[in-house]
């Protein structure tokens, strides 16, 4: 799952929703910041309000992934958007091919939900900027076993990035997944990827109940 389908259900909750998405973010920022389970658990008795809400928002990140990835309709898109992906690669193997069909069923299912919730999104964005991006890395460098320093800058800056529109429209997307690219450090993509990506849209919508199956569904929205 990637960062509206993690926050999504928790929108009431800025801290929780944010915890979601400390994770990504941290794979993003510092690779060499590793979250566990058991390390998070015991903040769930802080007396501080905005530790349990984060502390609770990173468990239910590890609790969504593990149900999201051990669905048969993860295990079937995926390896469909593989074969997709390894075709429109000129029937190149290995990583980048399964890499990018895990990454698409994430992205794309994103792009699902942000099209039917686009006031959610706002608000995501909203809540988001809400909280104290230094408390919230704070929280977490009390589960680490290193502490970063670099996970406060993304928080203070993704609303303002907004990258997550940007999963909405072919173009833009592939400007994303070229920076996953650079990123992880694989060739980048070569333009006419961009011409499966309607085909991909379209298996991750037929899906999207079922690569949901399990996981929290969002509440009727109150006002920001």
């Amino acid at each position: 799952m990637n960062y509206f389908a993690h926050a999504l259900p928790f929108l009431d909750d800025p801290y929780y929703a944010v915890g979601t998405a400390v994770p990504d973010m941290l794979m993003v920022v510092d690779r060499r910041a590793r979250l566990r389970a058991k390390r998070v658990a015991p903040l769930l008795r802080a007396d501080e309000g905005r530790t349990v809400s984060v502390a609770g928002g990173l468990l239910q990140h590890f609790r969504d992934d593990a149900r999201f990835h051990e669905t048969r309709a993860f295990a079937e898109t995926s390896l469909a958007l593989t074969v997709l992906v390894r075709d429109a690669l000129a029937a190149e193997s290995g990583f980048r091919p399964s890499f990018l069909g895990h990454l698409l069923v994430e992205v794309l299912l994103d792009a699902s939900l942000i099209a039917e919730h686009p006031a959610e999104l706002e608000q995501y964005f909203q809540r988001m900027a809400s909280v104290d991006p230094r408390a919230v890395e704070a929280v977490v460098n009390r589960a680490l076993p290193r502490p970063t320093d670099r996970l406060a800058p993304m928080i203070a800056g993704f609303s303002d990035e907004r990258f997550l529109s940007d999963y909405l429209e072919d173009a833009k997307l592939m400007v994303r997944l070229g920076q996953i690219m650079r990123r992880v450090k694989l060739p980048p993509l070569p333009a006419e990827f961009q011409e499966l990506l309607p085909q991909a849209r379209s298996l991750v919508n037929r899906r999207r109940r079922e690569l949901l199956d399990g996981i929290p569904t969002p509440p009727p929205m109150t006002n920001p």
